[in-house]
């Protein structure tokens, strides 16, 4: 297949570069310093599973110059996708498609909108990565883990092509869930009430997980989550949230920061309101009431707002 990787950051970075280790045909879409790095001395990737070194790889800023491909893994923030939309128009063919593996909900509903659900495959990740510095990427924690779905939950050849390649790749593991709307929703609640209570305590997640007073602000954050999910559709029981806090948070590495706590914590611009902003405006859009994650979202937003120039 010939896929093309919008956003070379560490989850791009590194699901990309396994498929070009594995021999598929992969482009880089990356810029600034990053860009130039990878143009002169190639990918670096340092793993815990095993370091390797793409060289040469296939990089650019243009999309244009690359032309229609088969897949486009869009792995940018979340607020980067409606101008990512716009730039990746000319990788996508009649029979391509986009599947977004970063962190929000929002953004699959955006590919959909501008391209047709026809052209869009549900996907998530799971992986600790991160550019160390330009064309170096770095995997620090978590097994690697892609998981891909039709989102009408049909059976398809490109899913099934998506998998077998990601099967060969021994460190990665790779999935169809029966359902990757539910999978996708899941991944959601996690990242929306660890980065929400991780950046209003600043504590990692053992400690809040552990003090029962922010433990049941955690459990309300994702209750409300997934009772918004439910209003969608989404097919999740009554005590998903007390699940995904025991299955899912209590059983992560102790020292754990969400990248968008350490954004807010470091005084960059982060995903505020692609997480729990977006549970704040789906909530109302639906009458469903999120007074935690309301609370939460003004709570960081003055710091928001000024790590983007605007107070």
């Amino acid at each position: 297949m010939k896929f093309a990787i919008f956003g070379t950051g560490g989850v791009g970075g590194y699901f990309g570069g396994k498929l070009s280790q594995a021999g598929e045909d992969v482009t880089f879409v990356a810029r600034g310093e990053h860009l130039k790095a990878i143009q002169k001395n190639g990918l670096r990737i340092d793993s815990i599973l095993g370091n390797f070194v793409l060289q040469p790889a296939k990089a650019t800023d243009n999309p244009a110059e690359v032309g229609v491909v088969d897949a486009v893994f869009v792995c940018t923030k979340a607020y980067s996708v409606p101008e990512a939309i716009e730039q990746m128009k000319p990788l996508m063919g009649e029979n391509s498609f986009a599947i977004w593996l970063g962190n929000g909900i929002e953004p699959t509903d955006q590919l959909v909108n501008a391209f047709g659900q026809k052209r869009v495959v549900g996907g998530l990740t799971h992986i600790s990565t991160f550019i160390a510095e330009p064309g170096y990427i770095r995997h620090v924690g978590i097994q690697p883990h892609i998981a891909m779905g039709e989102l009408d939950r049909s059976h398809s050849a490109r899913v099934s092509n998506l998998l077998r390649i990601f099967t060969g790749i021994p460190e990665i593991k790779a999935d169809v869930p029966d359902d990757i709307r539910v999978a996708m929703w899941e991944k959601f609640i996690f990242i929306a009430g660890t980065s929400g209570v991780g950046a209003v305590t600043r504590q990692p997640m053992g400690i809040y997980r552990s003090v029962p007073e922010t433990r049941a602000l955690l459990l309300s954050v994702l209750d409300e989550v997934v009772q918004v999910a439910r209003a969608r559709g989404i097919a999740f029981d009554k005590d998903s949230a007390q699940k995904i806090l025991a299955n899912e948070i209590d059983t992560k590495a102790a020292g754990v920061f969400a990248s968008m706590q350490k954004a807010i914590m470091d005084g960059r611009p982060s995903e505020l309101d692609n997480q729990t902003g977006a549970v704040v405006r789906m909530g109302r859009e639906l009458k469903i009431p999120t007074p935690v994650n309301d609370f939460i979202y003004a709570a960081l937003l003055p710091m928001e707002m000024k790590a983007r120039g605007k107070i």
